[in-house]
């Protein structure tokens, strides 16, 4: 007789499944451009404006910069534009187009620009666009505008069940912190005194932001600066903004008439001049473009001679160029006219004159008139005259104003 044990366990089948989603999300970004023809003349070829970081999909978020004169010489004669990635928490895929609006809100079909492939972001700061997005002659025609920025963001998951929520990587940090740290004093080792006031700041952060602190703060003047460093010809209120600038990039707000506004860009700029902060200085230029009028172009003009800026000098010989014979006159009325223009500044008048003299303006041709009549004033104006040199008299606003420094 035999025995035995059947070991034979009933076969058991395991199943499982997976599932691949594609997640597709879109998001559109309108960078508003207002006085495209006066950025033009103020920023530098491969300079860029900055919009401000907006979210995206994926968790991703993004900026865009804008190159006003290209972003190379490459592309000089064009607008640059790139969406920047900030912030991501894995490599992203993602499909970025662009689309021109009119300062209506039309769309602009011609300067719609697609991408047909997707792009590979691996890394924080990679960007993807066009350099040679539109010719700079066509959007100076149209000055204002809007620029949408379509960005389609791509993920690919495997399993059954939405991902866990991932936190997003941090975007910089806002300046409150850093106008915090101005306005507790907290760490404060240096303290300026400017017309009777006392401001206190830090040495290391004034370093950073300008050449001319550092060599003051931490050069040959480092020992005489214990004490507290005297600022002459200048307000309190502007070394006030300019401390603000220096901790937060941030102009004063316009809550000012706009005369007062215009004072104040101007101060600031003789500021950022005296201690070699180019971002402010030009940030000053695009605002006092915006206020050249009756009452302001002379000064304007002067100040931009005096310290470099040849666009807003350009910008202040456009004004009265095409100025009617009436606006004209009144600039010519005015105490600046007369006081800094004609008696500080003469070649600065006769490089004027010398604009009318080669412009088609009939009234520009009786003011040259007028003015060598009151002023007996010699000026060659035959074809060919060169330019005059550019004069360095004294600013209107007190004669403590310094001179361009450059270290």
């Amino acid at each position: 007789m035999t025995t035995g044990l059947d070991v034979r366990a009933p076969t058991s089948v395991v199943v499982s499944d997976s599932t691949l989603r594609a997640s597709i999300t879109s998001v559109h970004h309108v960078l508003k451009i207002q006085g495209y023809s006066s950025m033009m003349k103020s920023f530098p070829i491969g300079k860029a404006l900055r919009s401000e970081s907006f979210r995206g999909g994926g968790r991703t978020s993004w900026h865009i910069d804008f190159y006003p004169n290209g972003e190379s010489r490459e592309s000089g004669g064009f607008v640059s534009i790139h969406a920047v990635l900030d912030a991501a928490y894995l490599a992203v895929k993602a499909d970025i187009g662009f689309d021109m609006l009119a300062s209506t809100g039309e769309l602009l079909p011609r300067y719609a620009k697609a991408n047909s492939d997707v792009c590979n972001f691996r890394f924080v700061g990679a960007y993807w666009g066009y350099d040679k997005f539109t010719a700079r002659e066509e959007l100076k025609l149209l000055d204002c505008f809007s620029v949408r920025c379509n960005i389609t963001v791509m993920e690919f998951i495997a399993g059954g069940a939405a991902p866990c929520p991932r936190p997003l990587l941090p975007v910089m940090p806002p300046p409150d912190w850093r106008r915090e740290l101005l306005q507790s004093e907290q760490g404060a080792d240096v303290r300026f005194i400017v017309g009777g006031e006392t401001f206190a700041a830090h040495r290391c952060v004034l370093a950073a932001r300008s050449p001319v602190f550092k060599a003051e703060l931490f050069g040959a003047m480092k020992e005489s600066s214990a004490a507290g460093i005297h600022i002459h010809g200048m307000r309190p209120e502007v070394f006030r903004n300019l401390l603000q600038f220096v901790y937060t990039e941030e102009l004063p707000s316009v809550t000012q008439e706009e005369e007062d506004e215009a004072a104040m860009a101007q101060h600031l700029l003789v500021a950022a001049d005296r201690y070699g902060m180019e971002r402010l200085k030009l940030l000053c230029e695009n605002r006092l473009c915006e206020h050249i009028n009756v009452n302001t172009v002379v000064t304007t003009l002067v100040l931009a001679e005096q310290h470099g800026c040849p666009g807003l000098k350009e910008s202040c010989f456009q004004f009265l160029l095409n100025s009617s014979s009436t606006t004209l006159e009144a600039v010519i009325a005015t105490d600046d006219f007369d006081n800094v223009l004609s008696k500080s500044c003469p070649n600065l008048l006769k490089e004027l004159m010398l604009r009318f003299a080669s412009s088609d303006s009939l009234h520009g041709l009786q003011i040259i008139d007028r003015l060598e009549e009151e002023d007996d004033l010699a000026l060659n104006t035959t074809q060919g005259g060169e330019l005059p040199e550019p004069t360095h008299g004294v600013l209107p606003w007190g004669a403590g104003a310094p001179k361009r420094m450059r270290l």
